[in-house]
């Protein structure tokens, strides 16, 4: 099984465990939310530990050992990406599996599993983006939008689209929901890894807000901001920032 393909078969198996739990376990909001974040976890730090032993990983839901920091080869999973939406019955979240090779984001799946039949975004099988020559929209976190994507929106005549996981909201532009994802707000490797190297594959542009390249397996995991769009809105966003 190559990288790939593990990566888009444990997102999607991470998935049907989050289903089920929802669907049957009786728990919501938090407690739901907290039990998922569990099972998933061990989920998917005991398949990567049995199938890829020698690579490093690190998991939003496990302590961090600093042991992949030896490592070129690194997982980085979030095993529910939205928790919040997840235990509120949403559809807007996600399950994230990312392999980065020497800190650059180059393999990995999206699952949105609540999308009707799940949905499975992966580096591996690319699909056309849609054409759409509208004002761009942009998606944006449903409680706290980021100031400078309001303020892009603006500049540019776009429209924001309130949405939940970091996920969730990448994979609107991969899906040609959205043009632009841009986030000031911050975040941490977990939550954009697994996005990115999908964004990449379908040749969107993935970058920091000031242009420069998004790197992971980082000893600080914060990431204080990121822009996944379109190419053909990449110079317009950059300028719009600047001015």
């Amino acid at each position: 099984m190559t990288d790939a393909e593990l990566a888009a078969d444990l997102a999607q198996s991470a998935g049907r465990i989050l289903m089920e739990l929802r669907e049957g376990s009786g728990f919501e909001g938090n407690e739901l939310g907290k039990a998922g974040d569990e099972a998933a976890n061990e989920f998917l730090v005991n398949a990567l530990r049995e199938k890829r032993p020698d690579d490093g990983l690190l998991s939003e839901e496990s302590k961090d050992t600093g042991e992949r920091h030896r490592r070129s080869r690194v997982w980085i999973v979030d095993p529910v990406d939205g928790t919040r939406e997840y235990g509120e019955g949403r559809s807007d979240w996600a399950v994230h599996v990312a392999l980065a090779i020497d800190g650059v984001a180059s393999i990995g799946a999206v699952a949105l599993p609540a999308l009707d039949g799940g949905v499975v975004l992966r580096t591996d099988k690319i699909r056309q983006l849609p054409i759409y020559d509208g004002p761009p929209r942009l998606v944006v976190s449903r409680t706290r939008p980021a100031a400078e994507a309001v303020s892009v929106a603006k500049r540019l005549g776009g429209k924001l689209v309130p949405m939940g996981s970091a996920g969730a909201k990448a994979m609107a532009v991969v899906r040609g929901e959205a043009e632009i994802y841009l986030h000031s707000g911050g975040q941490f490797e977990w939550d954009s890894c697994a996005p990115v190297a999908v964004a990449t594959a379908y040749g969107l542009h993935c970058s920091r807000i000031d242009g420069s390249p998004l790197l992971y397996n980082q000893r600080d995991t914060y990431m204080p901001d990121l822009l996944i769009c379109r190419k053909e809105w990449a110079d317009r966003v950059f300028a719009t920032l600047k001015g």
